[in-house]
């Protein structure tokens, strides 16, 4: 970087811990996926957990 100031941001941390349950979710949902359609399944609800997790603890908050 020619004469360009250099920005350090140090907020990372919290990416890294969702990347980490990501991929632990993949796990846990590819354990025994029956063909193709199975992994898909199992990829789609890897990403998608937090959400369901979220909208079923409000549910049981009462919000």
């Amino acid at each position: 970087m020619a004469g360009g100031r250099v920005q350090v941001v140090r907020e990372g941390g919290l990416g890294f811990v969702g990347f980490l349950a990501f991929i632990g979710a993949l796990v846990y949902f590819l354990q025994h996926p029956n063909g193709f359609w199975g992994v898909m399944l199992g990829i789609g609800e890897a990403i998608v957990w937090p959400a369901i997790l979220v909208f079923h603890v409000l549910r049981v908050l009462g919000a």
